[in-house]
C-alpha cells in the first residue's frame, strides 16, 4: 500500500512547495525540471540513443512550457510513460530501489495534473475549483 501512497504524497509536497513559488518563476522553474526530468535515464542508457531521443523530446516540451503550464503537464505525462517503459525493462530510475520507476510513474501524473490547473497554489485551487462548481451548477 505504501508503495502507492508514498509517490502520490511526494506529488503532493512538491506542489505545496512550489505554491510558495511567485509566477512567473513557479512556471518557470516547474518547466526547467522538466526538461531535466527527461535526462534522468541517460545514464543507465536502457533504450540506448532512444534515451538521447526522449531527452530531446522533453527538452522542446520544457522550452514550450516557459509559457505554458499545460506544456509543463504534458511534459510531466510523457515522463510517466518513460518511467513505466523503464520499470517494465527492470531498468529503474535508481539502480539501488527496484521500484525507483514505479513509484515516479506514479508520482508524475499527480504533478501533471496540478499543472493543468495553472499550477495553483493551494488557496488559488480551492477559489478555482469553486469557481467551477458554479459554472457547473
Amino acid at each position: 500500500m505504501l508503495r502507492y501512497v508514498i509517490p502520490v504524497v511526494v506529488a503532493l509536497v512538491w506542489a505545496g512547495v512550489f505554491s510558495f513559488v511567485p509566477e512567473p518563476h513557479r512556471l518557470r522553474i516547474n518547466a526547467v525540471l522538466v526538461g531535466g526530468a527527461g535526462a534522468a535515464y541517460i545514464s543507465g542508457g536502457s533504450f540506448g540513443l532512444g534515451e538521447l531521443g526522449f531527452a530531446a523530446l522533453m527538452s522542446a516540451v520544457a522550452y514550450l512550457g516557459l509559457r505554458s503550464w499545460t506544456f509543463v503537464g504534458v511534459g510531466w505525462l510523457l515522463h510517466t510513460c518513460w518511467d513505466i517503459l523503464h520499470h517494465r525493462r527492470g531498468a529503474p530510475l535508481i539502480p539501488s530501489l527496484a521500484d525507483s520507476s514505479f513509484g515516479c510513474a506514479i508520482c508524475d501524473p499527480v504533478i501533471a495534473l496540478w499543472c493543468f490547473t495553472g499550477g495553483r497554489s493551494p488557496r488559488e485551487l480551492v477559489l478555482w475549483l469553486r469557481g467551477l462548481a458554479r459554472d457547473i451548477g
